[in-house]
C-alpha cells in the first residue's frame, strides 16, 4: 500500500501496515502540513456558495459563457484552511533572518505600521480635492526635506514607485538636461559592478550602454572610465556602495572626470542603507540618485507592500525633475511644486512619472522611521549594518572563498564564491542546504563578476546571537560541501517540496492547470 506525496517521496507501508520512519499516510510531518493545489482540493462542477439559477437575459449576448469556467468549488472552511496553510510556508522577515544580498530586507517596525493606519493616512484617496489633503502633502514635503538633507542634494521627485522607476526618472532628467544644451549624447557608461536594472533602464530611455570593467579588487577601473569619456557620453550609472559590497573610493574622482567631459552621474541608491547619515552623495558629485524607501527606511516590500523610489537631484538637474516636485529655494526654504504652478515655478520639467504623488503609505512609514531614529540614529543604522556584514565576512572567510576580502572592510554585504568546494558541488547546493536549516537562501549567482557568487546582507536589525546561529549553519553546510557530502546534492530534505528541476521549470513552465 502506498500513498503519493507531492513532495517527491512515497511512504511505503511496512509489514505491520504502518508507515516506515519519517513518512506518514497524509504526507504531513506533524505541523508541516502537505498542501495540494487548490484544483486538487475542490471539484470544478460544485461551488461552496448557493446561488439562485440566473434568469435568461437576452441583452447579454456574447457575454454569456459558452463553456464551464473550470474553477474549483470549495467550502468556506476549505478555502480558509488552504490559504492559511500556504501562508505558513511563506518565509518572512518576521520569521527569521533574510540574508538576501543587494536587496536590504530589514525589520519593519510596528510603529511605522501603526502610524500608516491612522485615520487620515489610511483613508486618504488620490482623487480627493487638494484642499482636503493638505496634511498628507505636508507629510510628503517633510519626508522630501529629510531626503534632500540626508543626501546633500537640491531637489527630490517623490512620485517614482520603485527603484527601477526611480532610475528611469533620473535618466530622463539627464536626457532632458542634455537636450536643453542642444547636444546629442547617446552613450551611458555602466560599470560591471552595477545593478542589473541600470543597463536596462538606460536602454529603455534610448541610450546605448557600454560596460566599464572592474579592477581585481572589485571597484570601477577609473583609468578605463576616463579613457572612454567623450562628447558622445551622457553620463555614468554607478552603484555605490557597489554590488560587490565595496565602497567606491574613487567616487569623487569619477564624478569630476564625468563632469569635466560634459556628462552627468547617476547613482543607484539601493545600497544607501550602508552610508545613510555617514556620507552625503551630493558631496561626492552625484547628480541623481534614487532611494528605495523599502530598503533604507524600512517600509515593507516584496509580498509586504509596494515599493517607493524617490529621486534626489543635484542643482544642475533639479530644473528638469518631474512634477510634483519638492525643491530647495535660495532662501533655504522647501516647497512642494504642484502641476498647477509648474509652468511658473518649474518650467523645464520633463513632465509626470505617475498620475498621482506616489505611495502615501510608504511615505508615512519612512518618515516615521526617520523621526523615530533621528539623525544620530540613522548614522548608527549604517554603522551597525556595516559592522554586521564584516562580522559575517570574517567569520566565514576560512571556510568559504571571499574574493574581495583582501580589498579591505566590506560595506553592507559579504560576498563569497563556490571556489574550493568539492568537485561537483556548487553555490546551488549551499543555498538548498540553508533551506533545511530554516533560512531563506542568500542571493546566489549575483553579481555576475564573481563565479558562483553568494551575497549575504545581514542588515543592522539582526542581533549577534541571530548572526552567530546563521554563521554556524552556513559553516556547517560549507564544510559538508567541501567534504563532498552526497546528501547535500539532494537538499532540501525537510522542506514541503524536494529539490525541483529549475531548468525544466524555466523552459517548460506550466501556465495553466491540466487536471
Amino acid at each position: 500500500m502506498t500513498a503519493l506525496n507531492r513532495a517527491g517521496w512515497r511512504p511505503e507501508m511496512n509489514a505491520a501496515g504502518g508507515a516506515d520512519d519519517n513518512v506518514t499516510f497524509t504526507g504531513n510531518r506533524a505541523l508541516m502540513l502537505e498542501e495540494p493545489l487548490i484544483f486538487e482540493i475542490g471539484s470544478t462542477d460544485t461551488t461552496g456558495v448557493d446561488f439562485d439559477e440566473p434568469a435568461p437575459a437576452a441583452d447579454l449576448g456574447s457575454l454569456m459563457r459558452s463553456a464551464p469556467i473550470g474553477l474549483p468549488g470549495l467550502s468556506e472552511s476549505e478555502t480558509v484552511r488552504h490559504y492559511t496553510r500556504l501562508s505558513r510556508q511563506n518565509y518572512a522577515i518576521d520569521l527569521g533572518l533574510f540574508p538576501l544580498g543587494s536587496c536590504t530586507m530589514k525589520h519593519n517596525p510596528r510603529l511605522n505600521e501603526k502610524v500608516a493606519r491612522m485615520p487620515g493616512f489610511a483613508d486618504v484617496h488620490p482623487l480627493q480635492p487638494q484642499e482636503t489633503v493638505q496634511g498628507a502633502l505636508a507629510v510628503i514635503n517633510e519626508l522630501a526635506v529629510w531626503l534632500i538633507k540626508l543626501t546633500g542634494m537640491y531637489g527630490v521627485a517623490m512620485s517614482p514607485k520603485a527603484g527601477a522607476h526611480g532610475e528611469l526618472c533620473g535618466i530622463l532628467c539627464i536626457k532632458a538636461a542634455i537636450e536643453a544644451r542642444g547636444e546629442d549624447r547617446r552613450v551611458l557608461l555602466v560599470p560591471e559592478s552595477a545593478h542589473g536594472t541600470n543597463p536596462a533602464t538606460a536602454a529603455f530611455a534610448g541610450f546605448t550602454v557600454e560596460d566599464i570593467p572592474a579592477t581585481p579588487e572589485g571597484r570601477v577601473d577609473l583609468a578605463a572610465l576616463k579613457a572612454r569619456l567623450g562628447p558622445d557620453v551622457a553620463g555614468v550609472m554607478i552603484t555605490n556602495p557597489n554590488t560587490c559590497g565595496l565602497f567606491e573610493r574613487d567616487m569623487k574622482a569619477i564624478s569630476d572626470a564625468v563632469h569635466a567631459a560634459g556628462g552627468y552621474v547617476y547613482c543607484d541608491g539601493a545600497n544607501f542603507n550602508a552610508i545613510v547619515g555617514r556620507v552625503r552623495p551630493g558631496d561626492l558629485g552625484i547628480d541623481a540618485m534614487h532611494i528605495n524607501l523599502h530598503k533604507t527606511f524600512s517600509t515593507p516590500h516584496g509580498g509586504g507592500g509596494p515599493g517607493s523610489g524617490p529621486v534626489v537631484l543635484s542643482e544642475a538637474l533639479s530644473p528638469y525633475g518631474p512634477i510634483p516636485y519638492s525643491a530647495r529655494y535660495a532662501d533655504g526654504s522647501f516647497k512642494l511644486v504642484e502641476e498647477e504652478s509648474a509652468g511658473e515655478e518649474h518650467p523645464d520639467t520633463f513632465g509626470r512619472m505617475t498620475a498621482f504623488h506616489g505611495q502615501m503609505g510608504m511615505f508615512t512609514r519612512a518618515l516615521t522611521y526617520i523621526l523615530s531614529h533621528g539623525a544620530d540614529g540613522l548614522k548608527q543604522v549604517a554603522e551597525d549594518a556595516v559592522l554586521n556584514a564584516n562580522y559575517v565576512l570574517r567569520s566565514l572567510e576560512d571556510v568559504l572563498d571571499a574574493p574581495f576580502a583582501g580589498s579591505g572592510p566590506c560595506m553592507h554585504e559579504a560576498l563569497f564564491s563556490d571556489k574550493g568546494l568539492a568537485e561537483g558541488f556548487s553555490t546551488l547546493d549551499i543555498a538548498k542546504g540553508l533551506i533545511d536549516e530554516g533560512y531563506h537562501p542568500m542571493t546566489v549567482y549575483f553579481p555576475l563578476v564573481v563565479h558562483g557568487a553568494m551575497l549575504v546582507e545581514p542588515t543592522e536589525t539582526e542581533s549577534k546571537a541571530v548572526l552567530d546561529q546563521f554563521i554556524g549553519a552556513l559553516r556547517s553546510i560549507a564544510m559538508r560541501a567541501k567534504n563532498g557530502d552526497p546528501a547535500l546534492k539532494s537538499a532540501p530534505h525537510f522542506a514541503p517540496r524536494a529539490r525541483l528541476d529549475e531548468t525544466l521549470a524555466a523552459r517548460r513552465p506550466m501556465l495553466a492547470w491540466e487536471g
